[in-house]
């Protein structure tokens, strides 16, 4: 196995994971948009974020088993078209039932892309896992935040067609991905032969696949419900945007502090303390306001948005023999939980208020702590080198 990573291999596979994360981010910050459009309550605008979180997220797994089995290089370049496609549509849509199909459709896309990507990003980072999965990661979560801040000033600027245009340079990022992702498959070769693989082990997956999503409760609810509450405290709709653009920049430098981080002091203990801080920041962001809540969204997006490669990379050393399945499995079932959570919370603020949703939806990170602290070392590892990505025991 190569010691070092293949920086030319992930700089097309973080390319391609930008622009399928751009149109991801783009949903919530067209959620506020299309609420006045369609004049929804929280629970019908909290349906358009679980519409793409149902299609982009759960169905991953599934994506993942055909990457394994089969391979699909092509639902690469195929996976960010479909989404860019399906984001544009649900902006314009003049009916609230196909702006609901649209922005399934691109979720498809956005899962299509997931798994195959994480799993060529696993091989193209050697030894250095945690690392790389942070580099391909810094594509996805840069997109996300991205795609969220440019589609909100877009469409304040020019309405609602404001999100058709900012998927342009999405359809030409998927272009360009078909061209230059012919070379990936050789990547793979002698990768898994020098792993010590070893078996799956499911029940470490299912407990992670656990602390997944009780901290995607509290991110999907931000997500879907930051800007809607800026705009509850008298702000606009574009300070709500520009607030949660920041927490999901935060997130993306997150990303490239914490894989190095867990590659030097372990998985489960940078696991561990991203998550312990979670469930204080977001009471922090609700209850004390200002540029104090200000920082502490942004520590949300730093320890949620930053650990997910801890987690993807967690998941591949879990399911060494699926490492496409681990992928739709740590960033697509679990996560998906989430958007789930969010539509409830929704319906929790339709009755209470807001502030009693985004309260409960804090408190599931902190018991995500006491699973986390049962985490097993993984079974499987790349084989001893200085750069071997490490677990504490």
């Amino acid at each position: 196995m190569r010691s070092g990573i293949d920086r030319r291999a992930m700089a097309t596979l973080s390319g391609g994971h930008l622009a399928a994360d751009f149109a991801s981010g783009s949903v919530p910050a067209l959620i506020p948009f299309l609420t006045d459009r369609f004049a929804l309550s929280y629970a019908l605008a909290a349906l358009l974020l679980l519409a793409a979180t149902i299609s982009s997220s759960l169905v991953q797994p599934l994506f993942g088993l055909w990457s394994d089995r089969r391979g699909a290089l092509w639902l690469l370049p195929g996976g960010v078209l479909v989404a860019a496609v399906g984001v544009a549509g649900a902006a314009v849509s003049p009916l609230y039932p196909l702006t609901l199909v649209l922005v399934l459709a691109g979720g498809l896309g956005v899962a299509a892309f997931h798994p195959e990507g994480a799993k060529h990003a696993a091989h193209a980072s050697g030894r250095r896992r945690a690392s790389g999965m942070s580099y391909f990661n810094i594509g996805g979560n840069t997109g996300y935040a991205l795609g969220a801040f440019a589609t909100g000033q877009l469409v304040v600027a020019l309405g609602l067609w404001g999100g058709a245009v900012a998927m342009l340079p999405v359809l030409a990022v998927g272009i360009a991905l078909a061209r230059e992702a012919a070379r990936l498959p050789a990547l793979a070769a002698g990768t898994e032969a020098d792993d010590d693989a070893g078996g799956d082990d499911r029940a470490a997956m299912t407990l992670l696949a656990a602390v997944i999503a009780l901290r995607s409760v509290a991110w999907f609810a931000l997500l879907a419900f930051v800007p809607l509450w800026v705009v509850s405290r008298g702000h606009s709709k574009a300070d709500g945007n520009r607030l949660l653009f920041l927490m999901l920049l935060a997130g993306a430098v997150g990303t490239l502090l914490l894989g190095p981080v867990a590659d030097r002091i372990g998985l489960r203990r940078t696991l561990a303390l991203t998550q312990t801080l979670v469930t204080p920041a977001v009471l922090a962001f609700l209850y004390a306001g200002g540029v104090v809540g200000t920082l502490a969204l942004m520590l949300v997006g730093v320890c949620t948005v930053g650990s997910f490669g801890v987690t993807m990379v967690l998941s591949q050393l879990y399911l060494p023999r699926h490492v496409g399945m681990a992928s739709g499995l740590s960033v697509g079932l679990a996560m998906g939980i989430g958007g789930v959570a969010a539509v409830v919370l929704g319906a929790v603020a339709d009755a209470v208020d807001l502030r009693v949703a985004l309260t409960i939806a804090a408190a599931a990170p902190a018991l995500g702590v006491v699973l986390c602290l049962r985490l097993p070392a993984p079974r499987s590892r790349p084989r001893a080198a200085p750069q071997t990505v490490s677990s504490p025991t």
